[in-house]
């Protein structure tokens, strides 16, 4: 039976991915530092095993790998959202918050389960379309979803020879408890569920990049074409509308 460890595992992306892995027939590791959650999902997918830590913690993130045995994918899905509001002052607390929470947090979760993938294996490190273009207010999470951007890339070559793959996945906007919260009008928005068959397909075929929904990230990749200084006015047209 094929594996699959999925961090951020108790709401939205992650939850659904929970339930596609599941019904296709993998033995599911759900990841979450909420105990309440994974219970609840325990009871809804009894065939899964949960574990219980924070992904920003290292110490924690170390302790749970000691209760997995081999896997063949790990998806790093967890994550969270905070726009700043004013860069003047810069509040530099939430931004080490996001940098944490996105980045740092990927990099503890493959100190900790790199080892435990088997030959063959696969990784899906979940980013954002947010990094094809400046958005006001997104300094923190922009940079964030970089830099995860460039660790995908590079893991990409330097695990090559150990024959395990990497996917880079950067969804559009999708149905979560996160975007929820969102004031702004969401164009393109796509269901979680969406999202996890998505991820689900593109991780069993080994992509090297999943990207949805098509038409929104083919905008933003247009769009992106442009020299900063166009796209710079355009956005700042926006934000003082």
């Amino acid at each position: 039976m094929n594996s699959v460890l999925i961090t951020g595992a108790t709401s939205g992306i992650g939850k659904a991915l929970v339930e596609i892995y599941a019904k296709n027939g993998f033995k599911v590791l759900a990841a979450g530092r909420d105990s309440t959650k994974l219970a609840n999902l325990k009871e809804i997918y009894p065939s899964i095993q949960t574990l219980n830590f924070d992904v920003t913690q290292l110490q924690q993130t170390l302790a749970a790998a000691d209760e997995v045995n081999n896997i063949d994918q790990l998806i790093l899905n967890a994550g969270n959202c905070e726009y700043m509001e004013t860069v003047t002052p810069f509040d530099s607390a939430l931004f080490e918050r996001v940098i944490r929470t996105n980045l740092l947090s990927v990099g503890y979760c493959l100190e900790a389960f790199l080892p435990k993938l088997t030959r063959s294996g696969q990784i899906g490190i979940v980013s954002s379309s947010v990094t094809y273009l400046a958005f006001t207010q997104s300094q923190a999470y922009g940079a964030s979803k970089a830099g995860l951007n460039y660790l995908a890339k590079s893991l990409s070559v330097d695990l090559a020879n150990h024959e395990i793959g990497v996917s880079l996945i950067q969804p559009g906007f999708v149905e979560t408890p996160l975007t929820d919260k969102n004031t702004f009008e969401m164009p393109g928005k796509v269901t979680a569920e969406f999202a996890a068959r998505t991820i689900f397909n593109g991780m069993r075929a080994k992509k090297h990049s999943i990207k949805f929904p098509t038409i929104f990230i083919n905008i933003l990749r247009l769009l992106s074409i442009l020299p900063f200084r166009l796209w710079r006015k355009i956005a700042i047209s926006l934000v003082n509308k």
